[in-house]
């Protein structure tokens, strides 16, 4: 199913168009509100037929400050994510490790020094239903599975700050009725009252969302925020939402004896 917001070509940067990719058996989303005031950037990739990568970067910075950081990232993202996931004995985890690797780099080479840049990296398996990532310092993905909610803590420092820095890439299972969803910093670091909205809220908004899209998750996500901030956000805020679908129940014949 194809869902999810596409943002126009920014010539300036020299971005690639954005696809959403349609997903056997699930879907996947993405939605970035903002006046392109910081790094945020979002990218997803096809890379074989039951592998589908997707990123999430937040440059430090302003936009005019990055935007050749942010190109340099997406191209590195789509040339070596190509390379290192398309073969068919791939191991996730190694290919995972080198892609942080080149893109650590990238970003480093495109900065001519040191820029923090962290990054959430997923390899979405469409027939194990499972996710293999790398988290460079970023927010923490949000895992729901049932009731409970789960944090994918960082499995290493933001990019772009040394340049052989590892990231260690484990892999989470997804089942039926799972969801993940990545935030920016921007959503996490809206303020009300004086106070930040929180990866705390963030966690309550998915705790007791009534899911029925990945873009409606998105959406409700980011209006939380927007809403609580009172809509004086000053950063740009981006939500990213991972979802398999319910399975339908399978149809059993009885048979008279």
């Amino acid at each position: 199913m194809r869902l999810g917001f596409r943002p126009k070509k920014d010539s300036a940067a020299g971005l690639a168009p954005i696809n959403v990719p349609s997903l056997n058996g699930a879907q996947i989303s993405a939605i970035y509100w903002g006046e392109r005031i910081g790094g945020d950037f979002y990218d997803f990739l096809r890379v074989a037929p039951h592998l589908v990568l997707f990123v999430l970067l937040d440059v430090a910075g302003r936009h005019s400050e990055n935007v050749n950081i942010v190109s340099a990232a997406q191209q590195t993202f789509r040339a070596q994510g190509h390379d290192l996931f398309s073969a068919d004995d791939i191991n996730e985890a190694n290919a995972m490790m080198e892609l942080s690797l080149q893109l650590n780099r990238a970003v480093m080479d495109a900065a001519h020094g040191v820029r923090a840049c962290p990054a959430f990296m997923g390899c979405y398996n469409e027939r194990m239903g499972t996710v293999c990532y790398s988290n460079a310092g970023h927010t923490p993905a949000l895992l729901r599975d049932g009731s409970s909610v789960s944090r994918l803590a960082a499995t290493g420092l933001p990019l772009g700050l040394f340049s052989h820095v590892t990231h260690d890439a484990p892999t989470v299972a997804l089942p039926a009725a799972a969801c993940l969803l990545l935030v920016s910093r921007g959503v996490t670091e809206m303020r009300y009252d004086g106070v930040e909205f929180g990866l705390d809220r963030v966690t309550e908004v998915l705790a007791h969302a009534n899911i029925s899209t990945a873009q409606q998750l998105c959406e409700d996500v980011l209006n939380r925020a927007v809403d609580k901030a009172k809509r004086s956000r000053k950063n740009d805020i981006t939500a990213l939402v991972l979802l398999p679908q319910l399975q339908k129940p399978r149809q059993v014949e009885f048979t008279s004896a």
